[in-house]
């Protein structure tokens, strides 16, 4: 089976999209895979299999593979005598910026490639953590007390202390800070602010218990992975998240009665909704005093989750056998031809 990986973007998180996308070189041996790196100028590079390795990034060898071009239904290389065409599924695998706020999702649409990935609609809500937390007051899942502080706004925060600091569209804990006191405060900001014009300001609870669960939908059928319960002290910052990317063995599930993994799945289910069709997404709960609460959307989490996937190739294979149809409108100009017979034209 043929499926194209996508990855890098524009993004605070572009390391961590070549970290993802060559864990998955080593996670889907059963498919016939091709990689197409977009670096931060938005060119994109057909990159050889053999080449997949973060040095070929980092000294910028990259620029001398073959760059593509995009058509309807795909991409095309240009070759000395004449093109090649590449016409396979894409999986988005671009995190953050491009990949996650639905630049990528649009443009895909746009030629009409059939691709793994949140459309755009989902990945509005999912990558701003601000309206992640109005679409989960919307569908009924509890979210923590936040508030939301401008670059240019008052810094008054009315949160008591310890609280978190985070971007509104940043993911892998870039610019997180915890605020244990005011004097904390001003740097916490300072640094969010840096990659972001907002933040979110959220209680920080010590000792909370943290769920992560991935999943999709494929025929009419919720496929779940195992429940994981993260190993970390404070909270996961982007060094260990960075590491944590790498992961490619399946960890161990989680303790949890069957109640509990039910909630959380239920919780799940209802966060996926229409609105994520056609992608894998994980999502990280907090339980607090047995109720469950969501914490964020991952609409691409990192290296797809493969790690907390029992058979991740089977996963995808499901996926990609159920991938939404471009959405075709046929244009007969008819209003015009009424128009201009009416006219005598």
């Amino acid at each position: 089976m043929k499926l194209a990986i996508l990855f890098g973007g524009q993004s605070f998180e572009h390391e961590i999209s070549i970290v993802s996308a060559t864990t998955l070189k080593e996670k889907l041996h059963d498919f016939e895979l091709t990689y197409i790196f977009c670096d931060q100028d938005h060119t994109l590079y057909w990159i050889d299999a053999q080449k997949m390795k973060a040095q070929t990034f980092s000294s910028g060898a990259y620029r001398k593979e073959p760059t593509l071009t995009l058509v309807q239904g795909g991409f095309v290389r240009k070759k000395r005598f004449g093109s090649e065409r590449l016409a396979v599924p894409v999986l988005n695998l671009i995190h953050g910026a491009d990949g996650e706020d639905g630049t990528i999702a649009g443009l895909l649409d746009f030629y009409k490639i059939s691709y793994i990935g949140p459309r755009r609609e989902a990945s509005v809500f999912s990558f701003d953590k601000r309206y992640t937390k109005y679409l989960a007051h919307a569908i009924g899942v509890k979210v923590l007390d936040y508030e939301v502080l401008h670059k240019h706004g008052s810094r008054d925060v009315k949160t008591p202390y310890p609280f978190i600091v985070k971007p509104s569209r940043l993911g892998s804990s870039i610019g997180v800070s915890v605020v244990n006191d005011a004097p904390e405060l001003d740097y916490a900001l300072d640094v969010a602010f840096e990659f972001d014009e907002s933040v979110i300001v959220e209680p920080f609870i010590s000792g909370v218990k943290e769920y992560n669960l991935a999943g999709f939908r494929a025929r009419d059928t919720m496929h779940y992975s195992i429940v994981e319960e993260p190993q970390k002290s404070e909270f996961l910052d982007f060094d260990k998240k960075y590491l944590d990317f790498s992961r490619s063995a399946t960890v161990h599930e989680a303790d949890l009665d069957a109640a509990t993994v039910r909630t959380l799945q239920e919780n799940f289910q209802t966060i996926y909704g229409d609105l994520f069709e056609g992608a894998l997404i994980r999502c990280d709960f907090f339980l607090i005093d047995n109720e469950v609460y969501l914490n964020e959307i991952n609409p691409i989490p990192g290296s797809m989750a493969n790690y907390l996937f029992k058979d991740f190739s089977s996963a995808i294979t499901a996926l990609l056998q159920d991938i939404p149809p471009a959405n075709n409108i046929h244009v007969n100009y008819r209003y015009i031809h009424t128009i201009s017979a009416a006219k005598g034209k």
